[in-house]
């Protein structure tokens, strides 16, 4: 929080007043119009050329996102944790990151992995659709072989930290044992002999 800020809170008045009618910081109300005339203006631009279709777009892809996707990914998610069992929730991030980039791409090339429309892709660009299901199975490979090598390597990471640690441990404690055994040592030096 800037100096200025916190004098103007300090003086309480019109900071205050405004914090208590709008419920945030003063500076939130004009941050969140300006990202709402944003999106209106990009919305305008956008629906500028066929208004409908993008309409029936939207609720197309809302529709099913949440009847047929959610449930769809919520299974896989709850079978993929049944899979790694309950020891190792944390692992079942290293297939729902790839999982979701590749479900990602193929949602935003569906029309050319699938090839929807050839004959259209064609004639707009001069170029053929089939690359584009190759190049993705291949990006899906590499997303997952990346996310399995990052797991190996944190496994193993984790592994080597532990067995360092247990290392530590076992140094820290011989140093301990020792020191006690000098320390007694010590003491038993220095005891004045006992009166026979």
């Amino acid at each position: 929080m800037s100096g200025r800020t916190r004098r103007w809170r300090r003086g309480g008045g019109a900071y205050h007043a405004v914090s208590r009618w709008y419920g945030e910081s003063p500076l939130q109300l004009p941050l969140l119009a300006a990202s709402f005339a944003l999106a209106g203006y990009a919305g305008v631009r956008f629906l500028a050329g066929d208004a409908w279709g993008v309409a029936v777009w939207f609720v197309g892809a809302a529709v099913v996102h949440d009847l047929v996707l959610v449930p769809l990914y919520s299974l896989a998610d709850r079978a993929a944790v049944r899979a790694f069992g309950v020891r190792n929730r944390a692992a079942v991030s290293y297939v729902r990151v790839p999982a979701f980039l590749s479900g990602l791409l193929l949602l935003v090339w569906f029309p050319l992995i699938t090839r929807a429309r050839p004959e259209h892709y064609a004639l707009l660009t001069g170029r053929s659709e089939d690359p584009f299901l190759a190049r993705w199975l291949l990006l899906t490979a590499a997303l997952f072989a990346a996310s399995a090598l990052w797991f190996v390597t944190r496994t193993f990471l984790a592994h080597a930290s532990r067995w360092r640690q247990v290392r530590e441990q076992e140094g820290r404690s011989g140093r301990q044992r020792r020191k006690e055994t000098r320390q007694r040592r010590k003491e038993t030096k220095e005891r004045p002999p006992t009166d026979h």
